[in-house]
């Protein structure tokens, strides 16, 4: 008989585009300003590639520090999932270029879509194969280029989102042991036209007259949006905790999704945690939808915050709609 065993997570990095955005930046190509930006959302910058560069160019260096720190070679990993919206290409997936440029000569790979939710959509279908006796090693990349997704003509969606990608090395460990105590997950799809891109798929293929009426973009309706959020990814945290037997006190590092920080506050505040273990960075790199947890991540690993047994709840909300939590202890 296979003898039991916890999914848990080792290892962690990222990488981030160089070019800068600025409220300023901004400011010049859309009616907005620097005030109006940090007073509704806060965030003063976002970090934005270059054109042309795809999202494998940042996910690629995100899962090579991610191997190196957890001291794993790609040729041992048994699958890589990358959780994106803006992949290099329907097809392939960015999951089966990063498999042959990393050397992950043994390992599967595929994208999963599941917007702002996607990497905690990741992570629990990695632990679900682990804890299943399918692998022992599962790369969980999340990550996205939203500059291209995004209408810089459009003050309400623009402002909110930039660039980046993290990876997160998840493997099989004791059943006793740290690692992954438990998820929830949630959709909702009635509220799918509320946060959506209506030109990219089948439904309204990218015709012409699409292109011209700005379909391929981001939509929002930011106020129902910007509600529904504050109310599940509490919701949701709460549930969870009810459901493992844990209160704020079980919590060193609360790791939501970078929405708007009028959102991360009011979370953090209905589930009794002060802000300094909340890890926020939102005022750099604003929305990066599936990357906003693992850059949080790498952030806290690097700042000395995220270490060996950190106790961790990750919670987000996205389009879908669709929102979820993850409680884990950190590391081996």
């Amino acid at each position: 008989m296979r003898a039991p065993c916890r999914a848990r997570c080792v290892a962690v990095g990222a990488a981030v585009p160089e070019r800068r955005l600025t409220n300023a930046d901004l400011a010049g190509m859309v009616d907005t300003s620097d005030e109006w930006i940090v007073s509704r959302t806060g965030i003063r910058e976002r970090r934005v590639v270059d054109p042309g560069t795809p999202l494998s160019a940042l996910a690629e260096p995100a899962a090579r520090q991610c191997l190196e720190r957890a001291g794993v070679a790609a040729a041992d990993l048994d699958g890589i999932i990358v959780a994106t919206i803006s992949g290099d290409h329907i097809m392939p997936t960015t999951a089966n270029l990063l498999q042959h440029r990393l050397g992950a000569t043994r390992a599967w790979g595929y994208d999963l879509a599941n917007a702002c939710n996607g990497f905690i959509a990741a992570l629990s279908t990695a632990a679900a194969f682990i804890e299943a006796g399918r692998a022992k090693r599962i790369l969980v990349i999340g990550g996205d280029i939203m500059s291209t997704l995004v209408d810089y003509q459009d003050r309400n969606t623009c402002i909110l989102f930039g660039d980046g990608a993290g990876a997160v090395l998840v493997e099989a460990g004791p059943a006793d042991g740290p690692g992954i105590f438990g998820f929830e997950l949630h959709s909702d799809g009635s509220g799918g036209g509320e946060l959506m891109i209506p030109s990219s798929g089948s439904a309204r293929p990218r015709t012409a007259e699409a292109l011209a009426q700005r379909q391929q973009y981001v939509k929002q309706n930011g106020r129902t949006v910007f509600a529904a959020a504050i109310r599940r990814m509490a919701e949701v945290s709460e549930s969870l905790m009810r459901t493992l037997g844990i209160t704020a006190a079980d919590i060193d590092l609360l790791v939501p999704h970078q929405a708007n920080l009028r959102i991360l506050e009011p979370t953090a505040e209905r589930l009794g945690i002060p802000l300094e273990r909340v890890v926020i960075n939102i005022e750099r790199m604003a929305n990066t939808t599936g990357g906003t947890i693992p850059i949080a991540l790498n952030d806290a690993f690097t700042a000395g915050r995220l270490v060996a047994g950190s106790r961790i709840m990750l919670v987000a909300f996205g389009g879908g709609l669709t929102w979820g939590a993850c409680y884990l202890t950190w590391g081996r």
